[in-house]
């Protein structure tokens, strides 16, 4: 494949998956809030809606950064909400935190029961390797972020061929079962608590130089982004309803399959998207604070870099505390999506599409 296809065509819609998967499914709590809780079929029509809003909302978000030159959140909200951009600031921040929460609550977890280390080891280890990335920038992560990708497709597909052939047997039943008549309103949901992260990865949109390309990539991040979420999905079918009570779903799954190697090679690329979503949300962050510091006629220094992950994890390793896993996703997922509804897919259907199809701005395609 042409190297600039793939970077201006596929790649944006893996680092999507990259930076969705830690805080939207990684521990299949997500999936269970949102669609197995309307039963299995409802809960796959939930993901269709959910895949096509996304793809439709990141269309139009790759190609308004595109045609306004805006690589960073800051700037692309300059442009579609003017003084109003501190609203999502707010959003952004509040988000951030609470899906850091979760990953570092989670990496905890992974490092103490799966990888026989202490959970402080598993957070510690989140802290530094995200560290790592946040310091050396945009080229080292787009890089890790595309490759831990296609390193996770490939473990889903195995971990979903030996579960399913093993449990499966409830699977096409389950699938019978009545559908919830939410099945829409959840996809809807689903995409309004995922779209903060589509801000923190426009860096990547400096490879698209044309309007094709950003449509494009947009049309199919949607797909790359949710597909690893209905293979989880698959056998979690299988083990319903059991499964809706459990705190981590993926832990579940892989206690049931009782495989020792496939239990590390998961948990290991599971920790890996931890890093890959806090290294986008923190990334985003230091960003934002360079382009102040610009601004003033600074640069930002490395050793900031660093200190902005350390404070970000502390406050955020406060909260997992204070109110674990569960309600962390339940309550605070919930509260925050509407807000982005309103503050970001709202304002890009209507003045963001304006904008790309107006001459106000100057357009390459």
């Amino acid at each position: 494949m042409n190297r600039q296809i793939f970077r201006s065509i596929l790649m944006p819609g893996l680092i999507l998956q990259s930076v969705m998967i830690g805080g939207g499914y990684a521990t299949g709590r997500e999936i269970v809030e949102f669609f197995l809780v309307l039963g299995p079929s409802g809960g796959l029509l939930a993901m269709g809606v959910a895949t096509i809003v996304l793809s439709v909302i990141t269309a139009i978000s790759f190609e308004l950064a595109r045609k306004t030159k805006s690589h960073t959140y800051h700037a692309f909200f300059g442009h579609l909400l003017g003084r109003g951009q501190v609203l999502y600031e707010l959003g952004y921040f509040l988000m951030g935190l609470l899906v850091i929460s979760v990953i570092a609550s989670a990496a905890g977890e992974i490092a103490q029961k799966h990888l026989g280390l202490s959970a402080s080891f598993g957070t510690l280890g989140l802290a530094v390797l995200i560290g790592v990335l946040a310091i050396y920038g945009t080229h080292l992560i787009e890089r890790v972020l595309t490759g831990w990708s296609l390193l996770l497709y490939a473990t889903y597909f195995a971990f979903v061929i030996l579960y399913v052939s093993d449990f499966g047997d409830d699977l096409l039943s389950n699938l019978s079962q009545p559908v919830d008549g939410e099945w829409f309103y959840n996809g809807i949901k689903y995409v309004g608590f995922n779209l903060s992260v589509i801000p923190l990865i426009l860096f990547c949109v400096v490879h698209l130089q044309s309007r094709s390309d950003a449509l494009m990539a947009g049309a199919l991040a949607g797909p790359l982004a949710m597909l690893p979420a209905v293979l989880l999905y698959l056998p979690m079918i299988a083990s319903y309803p059991e499964i809706l009570g459990a705190a981590v779903p993926s832990d579940f799954m892989i206690d049931r399959l009782d495989m020792r190697w496939m239990s590390l090679i998961f948990y290991l690329v599971l920790f890996g998207t931890f890093v890959e979503t806090g290294t986008a949300y923190i990334h985003a962050l230091n960003e934002r604070i360079a382009e102040a510091q610009r601004s003033n006629g600074r640069k930002m220094a490395f050793w900031q870099r660093g200190v902005t992950v350390l404070v970000v994890l502390i406050a955020a390793n406060v909260l997992a505390n204070e109110f674990g896993l569960i309600q962390l996703i339940a309550d605070g997922y919930g509260t925050l999506t509407w807000f982005f509804i309103l503050v970001f897919a709202i304002p890009l259907l209507t003045r963001g599409s304006w904008l790309i199809f107006s001459n106000r701005e100057n357009d390459h395609a």
